[in-house]
């Protein structure tokens, strides 16, 4: 079967180029040293992280290690006295941070095995040339016409692939080259599919694409030989450099930057663009354009690696086109590795960041035309022209190449059916992992926003909006409910009340007894076995204290009606009873 819904056996699933980021939690002093807690992170996963601890001798040492690349990192000072000061560990502490920021955020560096191996120690501490000495060893058995001049060390930037300074030994002047890979996370063929194709390599005949002179692979691995060239890669020539070099010295700081003449612009790059249609239009994958996959022949250019499709190994500048979710087939990835590639040859050097918001003067407008449509802001966000797109342009559509090797590379039907297959895999891969940096990247601008202090003033005005409103609305309910208790006051759930007794202010409320009629003269009678005798007296008020007062017109106590009319219920005897009293 073509494709395999498990990984199988020997396939890397970790892939390397998903960014590390390193953050120092907390400091903890011994007796003799300070040790600094790391927080490491692969990728945007918070769930993808762990702990390492580090000294400052330990960085020191990675910072020797990376002095060959001629960088001045910004590692803070040794200091032999006072080093366990508080106060110096915190500036020690910051200083050590703006380290990791430095060295994280550096694309080649942040891909190289040194680096690696001190933030991710578990998964990186394996010594990979000593594993691909052992492949290559085990091969040899076979081979016998074949022998290891030399390891050719760290000359590439994949730390998982590794080459080798080759000889035959009945021609020992000639050099060749051999490298070997292991499998990564985008392989998707089937091991006899897979072994297959590798083997058909060697018979692609094209003039832009450089020979493979043998290749074989197992299950877990894949070993080639081409022959070494001497010039090394457009790379090489780009940054002045020499091929055996390794890949930090060769390209983190190159000592003159200088693009190269308007006409080897327009010749490479339409060459490039030659092949890379060729190899689209046979349906072979390849999205491992950049200028160190790229052999410098003499005037021409001829495109490297393509066994790394096949392998599965993620894209140089995968961290890059992972961010832009339009860029999601291998074509649009080809095409936006151009432009990266283009800009290397017009300005001798990478872009700062992608997107690019504006480019420097270029030797054609022509140019600038290609770079936009393929590193600018709306490029990214639309999309990438299709490689015919670029071919049409005006700066490749009037260069004329002269070649009499014809293109020949074939692929059987069953093969080519295997290879659509994967290629779709890659892609649906490329585009889930686009996903969850796209949600990942709202979910931050949005926790951003809410914790700016503009939007926490703007949160507090809107809580003390909504407390006064609740007040308000309080205030409202407890009145009416107030209002309410009061019209009810008649009702005949009110409680009995003994006339006998002083009436409790709530219960004379409830019973409408609360009201006083105005000063008047008003007529006390007294009844006594003896004598009658009437008083006129002058009162203050009339008001209902236990006993019995003679009625008085307009006052709801002294009205005739009495108890019984203002609450129907109450005891007609208790009633004359109190007015005997």
């Amino acid at each position: 079967m073509a494709f395999m819904e498990k990984p199988p056996a020997g396939k890397v699933l970790l892939d390397d180029t998903v960014p590390l980021t390193a953050a120092i939690e907390a400091s903890q002093s011994l007796q003799s040293h300070t040790e600094y807690i790391i927080r490491v992170q692969r990728g945007i996963s918070a769930e993808n992280s762990w702990q390492i601890v580090r000294r400052y001798s330990d960085f020191d040492l990675l910072n020797n290690s990376l002095q060959i690349a001629g960088l001045s990192l910004p590692l803070p000072p040794k200091k032999l006295i006072g080093n366990m000061d508080r106060e110096f560990i915190a500036e020690r502490q910051k200083g050590l941070q703006n380290y990791l920021n430095v060295i994280t955020t550096n694309h080649i560096l942040s891909n190289c095995e040194l680096v690696k191996k001190f933030l991710d120690p578990n998964n990186y501490s394996a010594n990979y040339t000593e594993i691909a000495l052992q492949q290559v060893s085990m091969f040899f058995r076979s081979e016998p016409k074949w022998e290891v001049v030399e390891p050719l060390k760290d000359i590439g930037w994949r730390i998982r692939k590794k080459y080798f300074l080759m000889k035959i030994k009945n021609q020992p002047k000639e050099r060749l080259v051999l490298s070997w890979a292991d499998l990564g996370p985008d392989k998707f063929l089937s091991d006899k599919d897979f072994q297959c194709l590798i083997k058909l390599l060697p018979s692609c005949s094209h003039p832009y694409i450089y020979r493979v002179t043998f290749a074989t692979a197992n299950e877990s691995s894949a070993l080639l030989i081409r022959m070494f060239n001497e010039k090394g890669t457009l790379k090489d020539l780009i940054y002045k450099a020499k091929p055996k070099d390794p890949f930090l010295k060769k390209y983190c700081n190159p000592k003159k930057i200088q693009g190269l003449e308007l006409q080897q612009i327009k010749t490479y790059g339409r060459q490039i663009l030659e092949v890379l249609k060729f190899l689209h239009d046979k349906g072979f994958p390849y999205g491992h354009l950049h200028a160190s996959n790229v052999m410098l022949d003499g005037d021409t250019c001829r495109l490297l690696d393509l066994e790394n499709s096949l392998l599965g190994l993620p894209s140089f500048y995968r961290s890059y086109f992972s961010q832009f979710r339009k860029i999601n087939t291998l074509e649009s990835v080809d095409v936006h590795c151009f432009g990266h590639l283009l800009y290397e040859m017009t300005y001798g050097r990478p872009p700062d960041s992608v997107p690019v918001d504006s480019f420097p003067p270029a030797p054609s407008m022509a140019v600038v035309a290609v770079l936009e449509s393929t590193l600018s802001c709306e490029a990214c966000k639309n999309g990438m022209p299709a490689v015919s797109r670029l071919l049409q342009m005006p700066l490749f559509s009037d260069v004329l190449l002269t070649t009499s090797e014809k293109p020949q590379f074939k692929i059987p039907t069953k093969l080519k059916e295997a290879l659509r297959i994967a290629k779709e895999c890659i892609e649906k891969r490329l585009i889930e992992e686009q996903k969850q940096i796209h949600q990942h990247r709202r979910l931050t601008r949005a926790q951003s926003h809410h914790g700016s202090e503009e939007e926490r003033k703007k949160r507090k005005i809107l809580a003390r909006k909504k407390s006064k409103r609740s007040a308000v609305e309080n205030s409202e309910e407890h009145s009416a409910k107030y209002s309410n208790s009061n019209n009810s006051g008649s009702g005949a759930s009110s409680p009995l009340t003994s006339p006998s007794s002083p009436t409790p202010p709530s219960t004379a409320a409830g019973l409408g007894l609360s009201k006083r009629c105005p000063p008047r003269d008003v007529c006390i009678t007294s009844t006594s076995s003896t004598s009658a005798s009437t008083t006129s007296s002058s009162l203050a008020s009339c008001e209902h204290r236990g006993a019995y007062t003679a009625p008085a017109p307009g006052c709801e106590w002294c009205e005739p009606r009495g108890l019984t009319q203002l609450h129907p219920e109450f005891p007609k005897g208790n009633f004359e009873e109190s007015r005997n009293l």
